[in-house]
């Protein structure tokens, strides 16, 4: 692919399905980041929303949706002249076709208010949470700040998205408190790691097929990243993930190490993941498809059901000092 191949003409003006196509409402199951956050608000705080569970379930959901798709109205529109530098990217409807920009403004405008709107039915913390969550779209997103351009701070700015669904899922069952720092920074690490990753499986295919030059004028980042930088990033991710997480699972509940091994495990295929050609990882609405990565996330979940269940005192001594004396 030359850099004038990429260069594509549009197919005419957008039809009503075209504005609807850059809301990306088939990213909903990246909402799954929403359960780890109810379950544990759960367990460790039980329910304290004054609503009925339900209500307070669907007004949440509708804050994600509606915020997150507001973020990728105007992603898709302020990237259009730069996803064209992209293999697949350069399909999509702000690129492949004429939109007005003010219907653009109007449908981010709509979006954001609604899920604005839910939220400020569901509780104050809520609120809270989805002006952070429409921040960080802007933040992300629009010039001059377009925290996207900038090597590391896009994966760390982007990669928010993870904590901020963990507080809605939080919120939802108890909008009195926030979930423990711990489990904040490891969720947030572990969505840097992910971002890492993609970018890396972008890198590796990107730059190989089209060269390292197409892939800066997609994305201004990659002038200052390598192959070994973004490996490096992300092993330093999964393990400042891993050690944020094992704080948490010591702190309020041994038995919660139990799913340190598949939390390890899930790291390194999904690391092996963005190794492969046409990665997934690039993709991350396709990765219910990995049946690999889904079979270890099952095994974790399980695993979390029995540490939950079932004490084990016994563990409490991983917690204690203990020297092997030697006589």
């Amino acid at each position: 692919m030359k850099e004038a191949d990429v260069i594509l003409r549009t197919s005419g003006w957008a039809s009503i399905q075209k504005y609807i196509a850059i809301a990306r409402l088939d990213h909903v199951t990246k909402h799954i980041f929403i359960v780890p956050g109810l379950v544990l608000a759960y367990l460790l705080r039980g329910v304290r929303t004054e609503q009925p569970v339900l209500s307070s379930l669907f007004f949440g959901l509708m804050v994600a949706v509606c915020i997150a798709s507001a973020n990728y109205v105007i992603n898709e529109w302020l990237d259009r002249d730069f996803d064209r530098f992209h293999p697949t990217k350069s399909q999509r409807a702000a690129v492949q076709n004429v939109m007005s920009g003010k219907i653009v403004a109007f449908e981010w405008a709509f979006l954001a208010s609604a899920g604005l709107a839910c939220a400020a039915l569901s509780s104050k913390v809520m609120f809270f949470v989805a002006c952070l969550f429409l921040a960080q779209g802007i933040v992300y997103n629009v010039p001059p700040l377009r925290s996207k351009d900038k090597a590391y701070f896009d994966v760390i700015s982007e990669s928010i998205n993870n904590p901020i669904r963990l507080l809605i899922g939080w919120v939802i069952i108890d909008p009195t408190s926030l979930p423990p720092a711990s489990a904040m920074l490891s969720y947030w690490l572990g969505g840097a790691f992910l971002m890492a990753a993609k970018r890396l499986s972008e890198y590796r295919e990107i730059a190989a097929a089209h060269g390292v030059g197409i892939l800066a004028r997609y994305r201004a980042s990659f002038s200052r990243y390598s192959q070994v930088s973004l490996t490096a990033s992300c092993i330093a991710y999964s393990l400042s993930s891993v050690a944020f997480l094992s704080i948490f699972l010591v702190k309020y509940r041994i038995e919660y190490i139990l799913v340190l091994p598949f939390v390890v495990a899930l790291f390194t295929v999904y690391f092996l993941l963005s190794m492969d050609s046409g990665s997934s990882a690039q993709n991350p609405e396709k990765l219910f498809r990995e049946t690999g990565l889904i079979t270890i996330v099952i095994l974790l979940a399980v695993s979390f059901v029995f540490a939950s269940s079932v004490d084990m005192p016994f563990l409490a001594m991983l917690a204690e000092q203990h020297f092997i004396v030697i006589k």
